[in-house]
């Protein structure tokens, strides 16, 4: 079980200024795989202002969704 005060934190950082940091918070809450952050992630899909960051937070979403589909069959 992943520590919520992680994925707090690293949601947090979704809001950054900083793309590179959007894009390291999008990179973690990916490999940390926590089904808390598929909302936030689908935000960032819909709102960010950079294509590269709406891709990661795409990306990193499937993932977290099939991770997740894997485990409940």
């Amino acid at each position: 079980m992943p520590d919520k005060r992680i994925v707090s934190y690293h949601l947090s950082r979704l809001q950054d200024k900083s793309p590179d940091i959007r894009l390291k918070a999008i990179h973690e809450l990916g490999l940390i795989g926590d089904p808390e952050a598929l909302d936030a992630l689908q935000e960032v899909f819909r709102t960010d202002s950079n294509p590269d960051i709406r891709k990661a937070a795409q990306e990193a979403g499937r993932a977290i969704f099939l991770k997740q589909r894997a485990q409940s069959v």
